[in-house]
Parts: structure tokens; sequence; C-alpha cells
């Protein structure tokens, strides 16, 4: 059930109505359950087990690692959290990118060995709710949290519909205060949510879904074939299309979670305003940057031994960041690319960004987004003989093909929208919000229009493969 799709405003609206119209909190907990088990059994109810084992296991091991005081039990105790959730992950994520990877090994070192080959779909948002349980009990082996005692609080947190499948990744600390307090149907908090989901149907149709079929797929698949324009307007569309498609997504879950009276963390910040790659990684994804940094880079060391230590740990990081993303060694790539650039920009450029004047800042901005471009190539091609293609019709001349005035147009539309000043959506998210009801339910009816104008085009949501 995409969240670009009608059925799913009319799932959205059955559980609204359902949730506030009951008065029981604990009867709201078990509607929101049973709606998210519902919303992430339509993709596929067999998949519902690894929810449900991900859930009983850390909700236990959460209450067993505050109860124990032995320092070993609780090492322990975090070890078999550990190895059950990334133990699925690699299972239904990993299993066969390693198999291949070794059988090439094995091959190329004249090895002939048969090795036994797992066929099974990868679970959609695996990576998501498994990186949300980890967080939790590393957090109470950390001191940082205390365990939840109510079983239905806890899946609630592990499933809840809005953002179980893509994110954003939400803490527990976060989250699990927010199911103590009764919530109250708040007009300003329902106006928020409707231009939440409005701005991100708009992102996910409008700019995303047309470039990726009218531009993105087209010079992806036949780069062999088209010169230099087609295939930089390409790859600047893909930069557009994989943002409006991710941010949009973010953008619908935070306004739905709103709509029940929720607040889950925001996911994007312009991130091509980012003036450097740390500053981009401020920006993208935060929910992952973030938790990659807390649970990995800073376990690993981070800053405190050394600039050749922080330098190991931030390409440890990034490599698997990129792991986490696919399993390809594209991904791997393009982490190890950011990770290589994130330590030669700690090395090189000491000084912030805010203090070299506005033309440093722009020739920095630019430097960035084409760097991320790069990487964009990596993280979009298939496999690297097409990222090579690629990249070697950016030096070949030839009449443009592909793109066409309406596409040059959402090109210039897309970046005009996310280049604006904060202050431009900040406005017109108070227009709306103050606007009548009337004029509301018309934006939204326009939206929803556009969504059914456009259906023929709509296309998943990118990081569903994550």
């Amino acid at each position: 059930m995409p969240f670009n799709t009608v059925e799913y405003g009319a799932f959205l609206l059955g559980v609204f109505l359902l949730y506030w119209l009951v008065g029981p909190l604990w009867l709201r907990h078990l509607i929101l359950l049973g709606a998210s088990y519902a919303f992430y059994g339509a993709w596929n109810v067999k998949y519902l087990g690894l929810i449900l084992f991900s859930t009983f296991l850390d909700f236990g091991l959460g209450l067993a690692i505050a109860q124990t005081n032995r320092p070993c039990s609780r090492r322990w105790l975090l070890a078999v959290s550990l190895v059950g959730n990334l133990g699925v992950l690699a299972v239904f994520k990993y299993y066969g990118f390693f198999v291949e990877s070794l059988s090439v090994l094995l091959e190329a070192a004249n090895v002939h060995v048969s090795l036994p080959v797992l066929n099974v779909l990868l679970p959609v948002g695996i990576s998501f709710y498994t990186f949300q349980t980890l967080s939790y009990t590393i957090d109470i082996y950390c001191g940082r949290l205390q365990p939840s005692r109510n079983p239905v609080s806890f899946a609630l947190y592990v499933a809840f519909f809005p953002q179980l499948v893509a994110g954003p990744i939400v803490r527990a600390s976060h989250f699990l205060p927010q199911l103590c307090c009764r919530p109250a149907l708040d007009w300003e908090g329902i106006s928020l949510g409707l231009y939440r989901i409005v701005t991100g149907l708009g992102k996910k149709v409008i700019i995303a879904d047309y470039l990726g079929t009218h531009l993105v797929d087209r010079v992806f698949a036949t780069p062999g074939e088209l010169g230099a324009v087609d295939v930089l307007l390409g790859i600047y569309g893909y930069a557009l299309q994989i943002y409006g498609d991710f941010c949009g997504y973010s953008d619908i879950a935070i306004g739905s979670a709103k709509l029940l009276g929720f607040d889950i963390p925001e996911n994007f910040a312009a991130p091509y305003k980012a003036a450097g790659l740390r500053d981009f990684w401020r920006r993208w994804h935060t929910s992952l940057s973030t938790w990659l940094r807390d649970y990995l880079y800073i376990p690993l060391g981070g800053s405190r031994h050394g600039e050749a230590r922080t330098y190991v740990s931030l390409t440890i990081t990034m490599l698997l960041g990129g792991l986490w993303h696919g399993a390809a060694w594209s991904f791997v790539a393009w982490g190890g690319l950011h990770g290589a650039g994130l330590a030669i920009e700690r090395a090189l450029l000491s000084a912030p960004y805010r203090k070299r004047g506005r033309w440093g800042r722009f020739a920095g901005m630019l430097f960035t987004f084409h760097f991320v471009c790069v990487g964009w190539v990596l993280f979009r091609s298939e496999d690297f003989t097409q990222a090579l293609q690629v990249f070697g019709a950016l030096a070949r001349w030839q009449e443009v093909s592909v793109v066409s005035v309406p596409v040059a147009l959402v090109l210039g539309f897309g970046f005009a929208a996310h280049l604006a000043p904060a202050s431009f959506d900040a406005a017109m998210q108070r227009w709306f919000v103050g606007a009548p009801v009337a004029m509301q339910a018309l934006a939204l009816v326009v939206a929803l229009a556009a969504l059914q104008a456009m259906s023929s085009v709509n296309s998943p949501f990118i990081y569903f493969q994550f």
C-alpha cells in the first residue's frame, strides 16, 4: 500500500476516524498496532513474522539487560540482540550477495564448490525496523534509556505504520514517551499534517516520478547512445528524483503521524544547499546519518583517538552505510567514496564554511553537489559497467535527444523549489494552516487529482528496496 495511492488515502482516513472516535488510550494504541500490522501485511503477510520476532526478541532482552547488574551477562544479552537482528538482515538481505561474491573469488582461485542458494524476497522495511530495535537495546545497555514494560507500546514503536517501511528511523527515547500522553484533537496539528502530505505528494509525483520516467530511466538505460548534455542532465535529474522520492516519503510519513497526534523526526534539510560533505550528511537522511554516528562511528572511536583513527572510523562507517543501502558492490563503492571524501575534507578544510564568505560558500555548494552526483551515478547504476558508460558519455558530444522542454521545466522548477529560502516554505506552511478549511480541502483534492492524473507514471518509492 504505497503512500502515493488513493488506497493509502482511504486507509489513513479510516485509521484517523477510528483512532479519534474511541476514548480509552489503550484502545487507541491497539487500533494503531492492528492498523500497522494490516498495513505491512498488505505487502506480504508472511513477513509479519519477522517484525514479531524482532519485537519479542528486543522487548524481552531490553527487560533482561535492565534487570541484570553483572557486566558479563549484560554483554551477552546485548550480543544476542545484535546477532538476532543482524542475523535476520544477513539472511534476508545479504546472503545472496555474500554467496555470489564468494563464488567469484573461488572461481578466480580455480576452486569449484557449489554453494547453497537461498531464494527469498527482500522484506520491505527490514533495514529500518531492525535499526530501530537495535538502537533500543543498545540505549538500554548504555544506560541512556529505561526499558518499556508495556508490550503493546513497544510493538507499536517497532511497527508504527507511517514510518515502518522507509523511515525516518525513530529512537525509542523519542517515540515511547509520546505513548504515555493522551493527545488532543488539534486542528492546527491536522492542518500541519495535511500540508506535509500535500507537499510530499508533490515532491514524489510531480518531480520524482516525472523525472524518473521521462529522463533518468531513459538516460541510464542507454548511456552509450547519448551525449554529454543528455547524460549530465540525467544525472542532475536523478539527484532531484531520489531527493523528491525519499523526502516526499518522509514528508507523508511525518504528516500521517501528525494527523494521529505523533511527532517523528525530520529527515531532510535541503541537502543540496550543503557547502561540504559533512554538511550534506547533516541534511540528508539525518535519521540514518545520526544513527551511524551514534551507534557505529562513535563506538569505533570517533575523533577521540587522533586523526588517523578518525579517518579509519569515518571510512568504515560510510562503507557499512553504503552496504546498508543495498547488497551490491556499487553501494559499497558509493559509501567508500563518501567516506574518503569526508576524511579528505576533514584533513584539508578545517575552517567552517560559514566563515569563508558568500563566494566561498557558493563554491563549496557547487563542488559538494557535483561530488554527490558522482556518487549518485554509482548508487543508481546496476553495476560498474553501466556506471563507466555513464561517465564515459560525459566526454561525448552529440545532439540532445532525451531532454524535452517539459523535462527541462520540471528540472528547473525542482531545483528552484529546493534552493528557495527556508522562509518561503515556512510562509507557505503558515498560509496553509491559517487558510479556511475549504481552501485546505481544495489543495488536498488538487494533490489527489494530480496523483490520479499521473497514475500511469507513479513508481514505487526508491527506498522501499533498502
